[in-house]
């Protein structure tokens, strides 16, 4: 199976510090609100998903989630979240780290489709 979401090594390194202090971590594809598009990671549960939104993945042991409208657009690309310096104007937990999680992406092939991992609504999860 092709994974729809990916990590880099960096951005694991982050979410091992935040888990530390929050424990089990969630992220969510930020629709364009407060930091633009994204990637907003959050203590596992805080944000209430629900048929709205879809579950693409785990990364780094963290549920990755989009709403249904956002993924329209996103599900012929491969997101890959990235960390990088500098303070996002979001509710983010890494944010205080004075870095910010970002996401990369890539179109995936046509021949990738068949191969994707399925996704679940929100509330499946």
């Amino acid at each position: 199976m092709i994974k729809r979401v990916l990590i880099t090594d960096a951005a694991c390194e982050v979410i091992d510090q935040l888990r530390q202090e929050h424990g089990p971590l969630m992220f969510h594809q930020s629709g364009g609100c407060c930091d633009g598009s994204s990637p907003m990671c959050f203590p596992e549960g805080e944000l209430m998903l629900n048929e709205t939104d879809v579950w693409l993945g785990e990364v780094h042991g963290c549920g990755f989630y989009m709403s249904k409208d956002q993924f329209e657009y996103w599900q012929h690309t491969q997101l890959t979240v990235n960390v990088v310096k500098g303070r996002g104007a979001s509710f983010s937990l890494e944010i205080p780290l004075g870095v910010r999680f970002v996401i990369e992406s890539s179109l995936f092939r046509e021949e990738d489709f068949k191969h994707l991992t399925p996704v679940k609504t929100g509330r499946s999860q």
